[in-house]
């Protein structure tokens, strides 16, 4: 089992950058293909980026590609989202997500953060 806990979200105007981070609790988060997702006011929760367990390998919404930025640090336990170019559309609340089986459903979620970003 793994405990997720995010961080970095805040106020930002459009155009601004913010890279929010996850912290892993456990001994083997290089097991864990890892998630970003988001979710707006009265929307349903959407996809944003994941990268596989080695860091090799990203994938990323087409929404927010070449602007969003998926990372990972398998030593410290870390994924970030960098997120660059930002819009008022990208407005919500940012979850980081764990999943073992890279074929099934994310498992394992934090918190979230709030994410706003002003016209």
């Amino acid at each position: 089992q793994v405990q997720l806990v995010e961080s970095g979200g805040g106020l930002v105007q459009a155009g601004g950058s913010l890279r929010l981070s996850c912290v892993a609790s456990g001994r083997t988060f290089s097991s864990y293909q890892m998630g970003w997702f988001r979710q707006a006011p009265g929307k349903e929760r959407e996809f944003v980026a994941e990268i596989s367990m080695s860091g090799d390998s990203t994938y990323t919404a087409s929404s927010v590609m070449g602007r969003f930025t998926v990372s990972r640090d398998n030593a410290n336990n870390m994924v970030y989202l960098q997120m660059n170019a930002l819009k008022p559309e990208d407005t919500a609340v940012y979850y980081c997500a764990a999943k073992r089986i890279p074929s099934g459903p994310y498992v394992y979620w934090g918190q979230g953060t709030q994410v706003t970003v002003s016209s």
